[in-house]
Formats: structure tokens, sequence, C-alpha cells
């Protein structure tokens, strides 16, 4: 193998991860470090570490592959893993980008492009264009990169200005592309893609279909492989449609298709031109290593025989962040207890300070079972013996999420959060065993609300003041000392962790006291407003 140094132009979960396989492979890794992100996690777990300004520097990304004198750049997910420039960087810099090249990226990794290719492909794809055409509701979404980033739901034209302006301004701050286009909206798909794996020699394989339909924020939350709703007929149809546009793209390296099912009707999303965050489950079924495999693929390599998958596997993500709103938290994490017997992929450790400026993911639990059922109850087992102790994380919620009704039946679609409110009361399964009953007996059933000390409430004391949940940047301020607002009025809007947050009037009533200004950087808990109730 000609690849001896690769340098990880990412951090946290991603880039520990690839350290580990460079690690197999006797392959030796350079971490990146931002000034803000100083002896952060994923720099203890590479054997060297080069200082750079920015990870969304592409400047700064080519200077260190010269200092470094690293031969790849492997960019994990986010940040500059679909960025042409990023990757023409590299090569000018003399190494070898671990990925698409630039051309492709920047067709396939262009949602509006790789639209068009997909259907010169005929691929199915959703219409998309002038707002007016495609009607509503209907979803904005980003041009550029992913990760629910830069989307918004429109249900009216009244609604359109505002959502575009948003959509567009995340996207910039998230992609340094602010471009958004609108598509149809289809309400309550199942969300389902293809773990694609191509070689620069006409080798394309498909590794097989996960399903991420219960998402919030447009952003996954539980991922599993195979999809439940997926048969055999239905897998044939999405592995030769996603198979056709990375034919039609050109593509190497791996890369993920992503459709919307409706019943037997598919629809072609967009292509996610890098490795995926939750391609751990397609590793636990197919036993391949995704990253030694894009390692291998950029060094020459063939794309291995496509494997008979093998069980199932299920995967969530561990956030700090508050598990009724998601509003991502910060906080020194000063303890973290992880489960035996499941796969860990760990972005934290017990001692580290959650940062302000990225992801607040903890951690990714990966449980694999011969069956759906085994992987689920292994996964509920490791998600109750999981402990965190000073920083808010989503764990009440996935502890509740995974025994949620429809997400065991999986049934859940791309709605589930909408339907079922995050730490509501379960509700009991519909059809022949709807209400309450237990065989033998005219007992009641009861579904509890699982409780945790980590949660705490948000934003709001119960008086009227409005309190920032995390720290941020006050991008708008939308009304003034004195003025009258209704109940879920627009107060202010906060950029955090690269998203935007939007503060709302907890009841109708007059803003007595603000406590902030525009452009301002706040902490958490800073006041936002007092309101008085009318």
């Amino acid at each position: 193998m000609a690849i001896r140094s690769v340098l990880i132009a990412n951090r946290g979960e991603i880039a520990a991860r690839i350290a580990r396989t460079c690690r197999e492979l006797g392959i030796e890794s350079v971490a990146l470090q931002a000034p803000d992100d100083r002896d952060a996690f994923h720099t203890r777990a590479c054997d060297r570490v080069i200082d750079v300004a920015s990870y969304l520097d592409a400047d700064a990304i080519a200077a260190a592959v010269r200092e470094s004198g690293a031969d790849a750049v492997h960019p994990g997910y986010g940040f500059l893993s679909e960025r042409a420039e990023a990757a023409r960087a590299v090569e000018a810099a003399g190494a070898i980008w671990i990925g698409p090249t630039p051309d492709v990226l920047e067709r396939a990794g262009d949602k509006l492009e790789a639209k068009a290719i997909a259907e010169a492909a005929g691929v199915p794809v959703l219409p998309q264009g002038d707002p007016a055409v495609v009607g509503y509701p209907l979803l904005l979404k980003a041009a550029a990169g992913g990760g629910g980033r830069g989307m918004r739901i429109v249900r009216s034209a009244d609604e359109l200005d505002e959502a575009r302006a948003a959509a567009s301004r995340e996207a910039e701050s998230a992609f340094g592309d602010g471009r958004v286009y609108a598509e149809r909206l289809v309400e309550r798909p199942h969300h389902v893609e293809i773990q694609l794996l191509a070689d620069a020699h006409g080798g394309v394989i498909s590794l097989g279909e996960r399903d991420c339909s219960i998402q919030r924020r447009h952003q996954k939350v539980l991922e599993e492989s195979p999809s439940p709703i997926v048969d055999d007929a239905l897998r044939a149809r999405l592995d030769d449609a996603a198979i056709a546009f990375a034919r039609a793209a050109g593509y190497c390296g791996a890369g993920t298709a992503e459709f919307l099912v409706t019943g037997d009707e598919i629809w072609f999303l967009e292509l996610n031109a890098r490795i995926q965050v939750e391609h751990p489950v397609t590793e636990a079924v197919t036993g391949i290593d995704l990253i030694a495999e894009m390692i291998r693929i950029a060094d020459g390599g063939h794309v291995p025989a496509a494997p008979t998958p093998s069980g199932h596997a299920i995967e969530v993500r561990l956030y700090a962040e508050d598990p009724l709103t998601f509003l991502p938290r910060v906080g020194l994490l000063r303890e973290l207890a992880l489960p035996e017997g499941i796969r860990i992929d760990l972005g934290i450790a017990a001692g580290d300070q959650v940062p302000t400026g990225y992801d607040p993911m903890i951690a990714k639990l990966i449980a694999h079972g011969e069956t759906r059922n085994e992987a689920l109850t292994r996964l509920t087992a490791a998600l109750d013996a999981t402990r965190v102790a000073g920083v808010i994380t989503n764990l009440p919620f996935l502890r509740w999420l995974v025994r949620q009704p429809d997400v065991i039946a999986g049934t859940a679609t791309t709605a589930f959060l909408e339907d079922h409110p995050p730490l509501t009361a379960r509700r009991a399964p519909s059809g022949a065993f709807a209400g309450a009953w237990r065989l033998g007996t005219g007992s009641t059933a009861h579904f509890p609300v699982p409780q945790s000390p980590d949660w705490t409430a948000v934003a709001g004391s119960g008086d009227g003041r409005l309190i920032a949940p995390m720290p941020g940047v006050v991008l708008s301020l939308a009304v003034t000392a004195g003025q009258q607002v209704a109940e879920g009025e627009l107060i202010a809007v906060l950029e955090a962790m690269k998203m935007e947050h939007r503060l709302e009037a907890p009841f109708a009533g007059t803003v007595a006291e603000l406590g902030i200004s525009e452009g301002a950087f706040i902490d958490a808990g800073a006041l936002i407003a007092a309101i008085d109730p009318s």
C-alpha cells in the first residue's frame, strides 16, 4: 500500500474512528487541532497533531498536508468532506483525497446537479423548482452539504420568505454556500438509504440499505440495517437505482444514495459523497470496514465482492442536548460509563468539555443481533446501563424511544416525533392489539415514562423569563421593550453549533425587559427577555 500516513481533516467521533482503522492497517494518523479545540478527544486518538486556524479552511488543510508530509487526507463527514475546492487543494499539495474526485464532488455533492443526473439515469426524483409550481407544503433544502442543515418545511406562501432567509443563512454558515431550493414535501415517508462502494476501475457494489426514518430537525436519531419495511423486491429496486446513479455520476469511493419510500414508491433525494454517521450498522451486518475500503480504493484498489448481510444492527446517537427540545447543551462531562457487549464509537471522554462551536455528540451506541428483536433488546439494555453526569443529555429520550410500540414494530416514519412528542406517555399499539390487555387477566396496561435526574427544563422558569439554553450569537432580535407579543411569537434567533434556534414567547404578554442585542455573544443562562403576562 502506497498510503502510509493519513491526515484526518475532521474532529470528534469520526476522526477517532478513522484513526482506529489507520492503526489497524499500520498507517500513521495525523490529527488537526483548531484553536478552540486544543487537546480534544480526537487529538489524543492520533499519532501526531497539526494546528490549523479552522477545520473549514481548505488552504489551511493543504498547508497541514505539506507540514505533516501525509500521503492522503480523509475528510470524514461534515466540514470539508463534500467540498470540491478542498479536494483540489489537497491534491495540489501532493496528497491523495480519500473520496470522490473534485469533478464528481461538484456534480454529485450538489443536490440540484445530483437530481439532474438521477433523472437522466432513469432514477425517480421528487419535483423541485419554483415554490408556486411545486406547491405547498414544500421543503426548502440547502443545495450543498447535509446533516439537516439549511432545511425548512414551508406550509404556506406567507412563511416562504422568512424560511428561505433562515435556511440560506444556516447553509452559508455550515457549508459556505447559501443556495437553497424548493422540493415537494412528502408527508410521513420512510427514509431509506443505500450504502455504495465504487472504485476507479468501474466496480460498483451495494452494501445494503439502512433505515433512518426517525429524525429530529431533519437529523437522524436512530438508524438500522436492514430496513424493517424493505422486502427483497423493493431492495432490488433501491440497489439498482443507487448503482445506476453512481455509474452515471462516475462515482468513486464510499457514498450513500438517499431515498424516500412510501409503499412501493421510491424517490431519490441526494447522494452523500462521503462516509455517513450511521455507517457502523452497515459494518456490523456486512463485516466490512468502510474506512479501510475507502483507503484501499483511494490507493488504487478494487471494491470487494458484494457481501451477504447477516443479522440486524441498530444505532443511536448520545448527544449533549435537552431530551425534550433537542437544543444542544454544553458543560464539563464529569462521568461517562458505557456498557460492555455492544460497539461504542466515542467522540468525547469523561473530563472533557462539550464544545460550544461543534456538534455535541458524545458517543454512538451500536447493537447487533441475529434478529431485529435481539438487536433492539441489547440496545435497550445498553441504554439502561449507560451513566452520564455533568452535562444534560438525550439519554432519557433514547431510553423512551426504544420502548415505543411503533419503534419496536419497525413502522416509524419521518413524522414519528411529530406524532409522538418526546418523553410523552407511550401509546398502545393499534390494530388487533389495540387497547389495554394482559393475556389471561383483565388488568390494565401501564406505560411509564422514563425519568432521569439528568433532565431539566429549557429556556424558561415559568415566570416569563426567557433564557438562553446554550452559548451562541444573537443573529436577530424580533421585538423591542414594551412590545405586545402573542404566545409562540418570535423573540430572537440564536446561532449555536452551526444551527439556528428560534426563541419564542412562552405566553402572550408585554416585553418588559430585553437582556440581549443583535450580534452579541451570550452565555447559557443569559436573559433573553422578560415577558409580563397580558
